[in-house]
């Protein structure tokens, strides 16, 4: 691991991104990095402009380049037991301590690290770096950069997404929707319930239903399929209702994921959720027009599958091996697919330590990071 590695990993450590938080400070400060180094880069703000995705090119505006995506945002540590402070990096057994060291902050430090090294190679063909916020949150920043960026640049070869896959070629994800349900009762005292409608025990039997639908894949999932779990997940993360133990609740709501295998389809589970939600709320109208059940998709991201893309082709020739592998997370390699572009996830840490109090890196990831890249600007030289 250089010095100039290790530098810019604390620094981007530093900015306390999680995604409830703007970015800009981040962003402004790589946008000023880069300027030192005579590169300009472009901003492509949020609705708000309080959070901006940023790309930029190293090298000439040429064809046949690469681009390193990364998000700049990081997940929330409240209640987490941190035995260090997570937004200052702590060394230590040979490991990097901090939020987003792995997810995925040091894939991003290494790439604006070695700046002056791709300059230095006199690129024939260029390195894009593209900057997304809010990938935690649904993938939300990267559709606005992923066009802004098919517009303005020339045709690319290759995108590398730097999640953390311990440097292995990753070559297929799950997609992700994600929604909120929210329920409507009528209230009354709880010894008279012929008179209310529970919104609770409604939002209970709807959780039942999507584990139900769950139940039903995992029985039928294909035993080739590469992905641990092997078929699409449903989740209900939280949820929340009710006011007391003798009040028949009036409002309940719950936040729930589908994760779908690539070829499968998150809408056939809303419709089949929606259709029985719909015989659930006949019945809650017996007792009162004012009941009611709305589901909302807050967010979502396509899956990723290019198996034999150049992208893959790309990092066989900088690892020297063909294999790959399939992960079952959500990422932005999806929404780059479907944008036209040839996509591999592939960046430093381990996914398992994504998230968890004390995540961390291996600096033996960082150096195998380092170089990856020197061998990709070696390549973009010839």
């Amino acid at each position: 691991m250089t010095p100039a590695s290790l530098e810019m990993i604390k620094r981007l450590i530093n900015f306390e991104t999680v995604s409830r938080n703007s970015n800009l400070d981040l962003i402004h400060y790589v946008q000023d990095y880069l300027h030192t180094h005579g590169i300009p880069s472009t901003l492509v703000p949020n609705h708000d402009g309080n959070k901006a995705n940023l790309y930029a090119t190293i090298g000439p505006q040429t064809k046949g380049g690469v681009i390193l995506s990364g998000h700049t945002d990081v997940v929330p540590v409240d209640g987490q037991p941190w035995s260090t402070d997570p937004f200052t990096v702590t060394r230590k057994d040979n490991r990097l301590y901090g939020r987003g060291t792995c997810d995925m902050k040091s894939f991003i430090a290494i790439a604006l690290a070695m700046v002056p090294t791709f300059r230095q190679k006199a690129l024939k063909r260029p390195i894009h770096l593209a900057l997304s916020y809010d990938e935690e949150v649904g993938c939300l920043g990267a559709p606005a950069l992923i066009a802004e960026m098919v517009s303005q640049l020339p045709p690319v070869d290759a995108v590398i997404v730097g999640e953390p896959t311990s440097i292995q070629p990753v070559v297929a994800h799950k997609g992700i929707a994600a929604l909120k349900t929210t329920v409507t009762g009528h209230e009354a005292h709880s010894s008279q319930v012929q008179r209310g409608v529970s919104a609770v025990m409604v939002a209970a039997k709807l959780v039942s239903f999507i584990q139900q639908m769950m139940d039903e894949n995992r029985q039928n999932a294909e035993a080739s399929c590469a992905f641990i779990p092997p078929y699409t997940t449903l989740h209900v993360g939280t949820i929340r209702g009710g006011t007391a133990i003798n009040i028949i609740s009036r409002k309940c709501e719950f936040v729930w994921d589908i994760r779908c295998l690539p070829g499968d389809d998150w809408q056939h589970y809303l419709t089949r959720f929606n259709n029985y939600a719909e015989t659930l709320l006949r019945e809650m109208r017996q007792v009162s027009q004012d009941a009611n059940i709305t589901t909302e998709v807050f967010a979502s991201a396509p899956p990723l599958q290019d198996k034999g893309g150049s992208a893959q082709a790309l990092l066989t020739e900088l690892l020297g091996t063909q294999d790959s592998t399939v992960v079952p997370f959500a990422a932005e390699a999806g929404q780059f697919q479907e944008a036209g572009y040839s996509v591999v996830l592939c960046g430093p840490g381990s996914i398992d330590q994504a998230h968890q109090p004390d995540e961390y890196i291996d600096i033996s990831q960082v150096t195998a990071c380092e170089a990856m890249f020197t061998r990709l600007s070696d390549r973009l030289a010839q």
